[in-house]
C-alpha cells in the first residue's frame, strides 16, 4: 500500500508578515530597490518575527527604518555584537526593537528581526539597497529580486554554524508581494523582459529615456523577479562624479567626491575572428539531488541534469582541436572521467560523451569544495591556459571558503559559473567569476542553458587580455585613489568598472580622462574617457555607497585570508567603513529601538519564523513505502530518494509512511536540506539510469559530428536532414568525397532550418568550415548548388566557406 501525502506548513501559526512592496528605480547601469515589509500581530501575545530572504549577493544595503503608528525610527550600522546585545537588551526591558544582519556564511542572505510587536499592533519596515547591473551577452541589463530561497547544503566539517532558513513550497507563501519599476537613461529604453508575467511597459516621455513597469498581479513565488532592461544603442563608456556627503570627514571615503568609470572595450574584428585553437577545459557539473528539479513549471520533462547533458554535448563538440580538457561531477563526492585533463580528439571526445550520458542526479548533496581543490592541484599543462567551466544550482552553505578558494588560485585559470534555476546563490555564481576573471550567468524561468554555456566558452576563446593598468591624466592639484580591485579580465563588449576617490584643490571646472591600457593578442591596446569633475546633480549618495561596498568585500576577503592580527586590523577597517558608509557588512548589522513608546510592552514574548519560498521538488506531492525503512518513492517520475537520518530537518513538510509515526513539522523549523539533502543517503545502484536518446535533431546532428569538424555520410545523418540514403547519395557530385558532401549538407540544414538557435551551433559550424576548407575540396560552389537543391537555398558565403 501506497500513503500520499502533501507537503504543509504548520497552520496553526499566524504569520505576521502581510505584504512586500518593491519599488526598483534604474539609472542607466545603477538600480536602487526600496522594499516595504507590512506586519501585523493578530494575535494576543506579543511577537518577535524572524524573516530570513534573499537579496543579491553584491547589494549594497544602506538604509533600514521602522514606522509604527506616529513614531518613525531609523536604524543604525554598529558592530555586529553590540547591535545584538542592544537587541536583546532592548526586548528584555519590554522595548520594541528591529535587527537586519547579513549572514556570515554568504553575503546574499539576511535575517530580519521585527521585536516586540505588540498584539493588535502593525509596523512598517522599510529597507533600501543600491547595486550595479550586470551586462548580459546581449548587451542587456540584469536586476533580479531573488523571491526564492533554496535551503543551503552545508558540507560537513565547513566552518560556522549553517544559517537556519524557514522554507515553504512557493504555493503556500503567505504575504502577498507588488513590484514596480522605473527606468531611466541618456538613450531610449527599447524594451524590458521578465520570466514573471509583467504588466505593458509604459514610456513617460517622447523620447523613450524614462519608462515604468509592473509586475503582473497573482505572483506565484515560484521564481525570482528578474529583469533585463534593454536600451537602444549599445552601452557608451561613461563616469558619474559624485560630491561628499556635507556632515563626513573631509578626506574620507564619504567626505571626499567619488567618480564611478564605466568601460566597454572594444576588440578589432581580425582579432575576434581568430579564436583561440588551444587551452585547457575543464567542465565542473553538479550532480546533486536538487539537479533533478525541472528546468520550468513549463516543461517538467526536461530536468537541470537532462540539460546539463545537452549543454556538455555542445561544448564538446564546439571545441578546437589541439586542446585538452577533462570532465568532473560532484555531489557529496566527486567524480572525474579522465585522471588528468587529455588531449582532445576524436577517441577522447567519444569516450567522455558516452560517461555524460550516464550522468544523473545520483550523487547527493552539494560539495564544490573538494572538486575545486583537485582541480586547482593539477599542474598546468604549458600554453594551454586553464578555463574552468562551473555548473551547479548554487545551494550551497560555504560560499565563501568556495570565493575565497578561487581567488588563491585566480593566477593559474579564468573561471566560467552558471547558476541553474530559481534561487541559485548570486553571491556565489557572480563571486566565482569575479574571483576568477571570468564571467556568470544565470539559467532562469524558460531560459536555455546551452546558448548561454556558448556565450561563455566564445569569451573563453577570446584571447586572454594581459598587462592590465589604469593610469589617470587629472588636473593640477586633483588625484584619484582607486578604491577597485585591479582589474583581472577584459572581454569584448563587457564592462569594466572603475571606483576612484577624488581630492580636489580647487572647485573650478574642469575635464580629466582615464585610460585603460592592456596587451590583446600580443598587441598593446587601450580604453580611454574623458569626463568632467563636475559633481552630478542627483545621484544622492548612491556612487559612494557602491564605492564602499566595493571596499568592504575587499577588505572582507582579505581578513579571511590573514594571519590574526592582521585579521582584527581588517575587521576594525571594515566595521568603521560600514558605520561611516551606512553599508551593511558581515561585521556589523543595522539597529533600531524604539524609546519613544513609553509604556514597555509586556508578557512572554512569542517567536515567529516567516517563511520564503524555496524551489524544488520538495515543493511537490510524495509518496513513500514502508519498507524498507524511509524509502521514499516520489510520484512525478523523479528519482527514489531516501530520508535523511535527521527527519526533522524535512520540516517544514508533513511526511507519512505507513507503518511509521507521522513525521510532523517542527514548531522552530530547523533548515531543510531541499533535494540535496533527500538523496544524500541515496542508494547506489550498479545499474546505470537509462537515458532516453534525445528527439531534439539538432543535437541529433551535433552528436553525429566528429572531433575534426565533419560529418560522416550515413543513414543516421540523412534521418535527421528528413531524406533517405538513396537521395542524399544521389544528390551528391561525382568528384566531392564523402565527408565533405556531409558536412556541407550539415551546414546548410543548420542556416536553412535552426537559424533560431545560432548561438548554440556557431562554434561546431566554425570547425567545420575550417575543416572543409582544409581538404582543399574541388567543386564546393557544386556542392553548395547541390546541397541547396536538396534542402533549400542557403548562400555559400553564408556558411563561412
Amino acid at each position: 500500500m501506497v500513503n500520499c501525502c502533501g507537503l504543509l506548513t504548520d497552520k496553526k501559526e499566524q504569520v505576521p508578515l502581510k505584504s512586500i512592496d518593491a519599488q526598483l528605480e534604474v539609472k542607466d547601469h545603477v538600480a536602487t530597490l526600496v522594499s516595504t515589509l507590512n506586519y501585523e500581530n493578530k494575535e494576543d501575545k506579543p511577537l518577535e518575527a524572524v524573516f530570513v530572504f534573499p537579496l543579491p549577493g553584491d547589494a549594497a544595503v544602506c538604509h533600514f527604518s521602522a514606522q509604527i503608528g506616529k513614531t518613525h525610527i531609523v536604524a543604525e550600522v554598529k558592530e555586529k555584537q553590540q547591535a545584538q546585545e542592544e537587541y536583546d537588551d532592548a526586548l528584555s526591558s519590554g522595548q520594541q526593537a528591529f535587527l537586519l544582519e547579513e549572514s556570515e556564511q554568504s553575503p546574499d542572505i539576511f535575517s530580519l528581526k521585527v521585536g516586540r510587536l505588540p498584539p493588535g499592533e502593525s509596523a512598517s519596515i522599510r529597507l533600501e539597497y543600491v547595486t550595479e547591473l550586470a551586462v548580459q551577452a546581449d548587451d542587456g541589463l540584469r536586476f533580479c529580486l531573488p523571491a526564492v530561497l533554496n535551503p543551503r547544503y552545508q558540507p560537513q566539517g565547513s566552518e560556522g554554524p549553517s544559517v537556519q532558513v524557514t522554507s515553504v513550497p512557493a504555493s503556500l507563501v503567505p504575504y502577498s508581494l507588488s513590484f514596480s519599476a522605473r527606468v531611466s537613461s541618456p538613450r531610449p529604453v527599447s524594451k524590458i523582459e521578465s520570466s514573471c508575467s509583467l504588466e505593458p511597459l509604459q514610456y513617460l516621455n517622447a523620447d523613450q529615456t524614462q519608462a515604468t513597469v509592473k509586475l503582473g498581479g497573482g505572483h506565484k513565488f515560484d521564481r525570482d523577479i528578474e529583469l533585463l532592461i534593454y536600451y537602444k544603442d549599445t552601452h557608451q563608456p561613461s563616469a558619474v562624479v559624485e560630491a561628499g556627503q556635507a556632515s563626513a570627514k573631509p578626506g574620507s571615503l564619504m567626505g571626499d567626491p567619488v567618480v564611478m568609470v564605466s568601460l566597454y572595450p572594444e576588440f578589432p574584428q581580425s582579432v575576434m575572428s581568430s579564436l583561440a585553437t588551444c587551452g585547457e577545459f575543464v567542465f565542473l557539473m553538479d550532480r546533486s539531488g536538487s539537479m533533478g528539479c525541472p528546468m520550468n513549471n513549463n516543461t517538467p520533462q526536461e530536468t537541470r541534469i537532462s540539460s546539463a547533458r545537452d549543454t556538455l554535448l555542445l561544448l564538446l563538440k564546439s571545441l578546437p582541436m589541439g586542446c585538452y580538457f577533462n570532465i568532473y561531477s560532484f555531489g557529496s563526492s566527486f567524480e572525474h572521467i579522465f585522471p588528468k585533463s587529455v588531449e582532445y580528439s576524436e577517441k577522447t571526445m567519444e569516450e567522455a560523451l558516452k560517461k555524460v550520458e550516464k550522468m544523473g542526479d545520483d550523487l547527493g548533496g552539494t560539495e564544490i569544495l573538494q572538486p575545486l581543490k583537485h582541480i586547482y592541484s593539477q599542474a598546468c599543462i604549458p600554453k594551454q591556459p586553464r578555463q574552468l567551466f562551473v555548473f551547479t544550482d548554487g545551494e550551497v552553505g560555504n560560499t565563501k571558503e568556495v570565493t575565497d578558494l578561487v581567488k588563491k588560485n585566480a593566477g593559474s585559470h579564468r573561471c566560467f559559473s552558471f547558476g541553474i534555476g530559481e534561487g541559485a546563490s548570486s553571491a556565489l555564481i557572480n563571486g566565482m567569476a569575479k574571483e576568477g576573471g571570468g564571467h556568470a550567468q544565470f539559467i532562469t524561468g524558460a531560459d536555455r542553458m546551452q546558448p548561454k554555456a556558448m556565450q561563455s566558452l566564445k569569451f573563453a576563446l577570446q584571447p586572454v587580455v594581459e598587462d592590465i593598468s589604469v593610469s589617470w591624466d587629472l588636473p593640477k592639484g586633483v588625484s584619484a585613489t582607486v578604491l577597485s580591485p585591479p582589474i583581472t579580465a577584459i572581454f569584448q563588449g563587457q564592462r569594466s568598472l572603475i571606483y576612484a576617490q577624488l581630492t580636489l584643490q580647487s572647485s573650478e571646472e574642469a575635464d580629466g580622462s582615464v585610460t585603460v591600457k592592456y596587451s590583446l593578442a600580443g598587441h598593446p591596446s587601450h580604453s580611454q574617457l574623458h569626463f568632467n569633475l563636475k559633481p552630478a546633480e542627483d545621484s544622492g549618495l548612491t556612487v559612494h555607497r557602491l564605492a564602499a561596498r566595493t571596499v568592504i568585500r575587499s577588505l572582507e576577503s582579505e581578513e579571511r585570508t590573514q594571519s590574526e592580527q592582521k585579521d582584527e586590523d581588517m575587521k576594525k577597517k571594515v566595521v568603521e567603513l560600514s558605520v561611516q558608509s551606512g553599508v551593511s557588512s558581515s561585521f556589523t548589522a543595522f539597529i533600531a529601538v524604539n524609546k519613544d513608546s513609553g509604556e514597555s510592552v509586556e508578557g512572554p514574548l512569542v517567536r515567529r519564523n516567516v517563511p520564503t519560498p524555496f524551489y524544488g521538488v520538495s515543493g511537490m506531492a510524495t509518496a513513500c513505502y514502508s519498507s524498507p525503512p524511509g524509502r521514499m518513492m516520489p510520484l512525478c517520475g523523479i528519482a527514489p530518494m531516501r530520508m535523511m537520518s535527521r527527519v526533522q530537518r524535512c520540516a517544514p513538510m508533513l511526511m507519512m509512511c505507513c507503518d511509521a509515526p507521522p513525521v510532523l513539522a517542527c514548531e522552530n523549523f530547523d533548515m531543510p536540506q531541499s533535494c540535496d539533502m533527500l538523496q544524500e543517503l541515496q542508494e547506489e545502484s550498479s545499474e546505470p539510469e537509462a537515458v532516453l536518446p534525445s528527439k531534439d535533431p539538432l543535437l541529433q546532428l551535433v552528436s553525429l559530428q566528429k572531433a575534426s569538424g565533419c560529418w560522416m555520410l550515413d543513414a543516421n545523418l540523412a534521418a535527421v536532414l528528413g531524406k533517405t540514403s538513396e537521395q542524399v547519395e544521389k544528390a551528391k557530385p561525382q568528384s566531392v568525397n564523402n565527408e565533405v558532401w556531409a558536412s556541407i549538407l550539415a551546414l546548410i540544414w543548420l542556416h536553412g532550418f535552426k537559424m533560431d538557435a545560432k548561438e548554440e551551433w556557431e562554434l561546431l559550424s566554425m570547425k567545420a568550415a575550417s575543416w572543409i576548407k582544409a581538404q582543399n575540396a574541388p567543386c564546393v560552389s557544386e556542392c553548395v548548388e547541390a546541397g541547396n537543391t536538396l534542402l533549400g537555398c542557403v548562400k555559400k558565403e553564408a556558411l563561412g566557406l
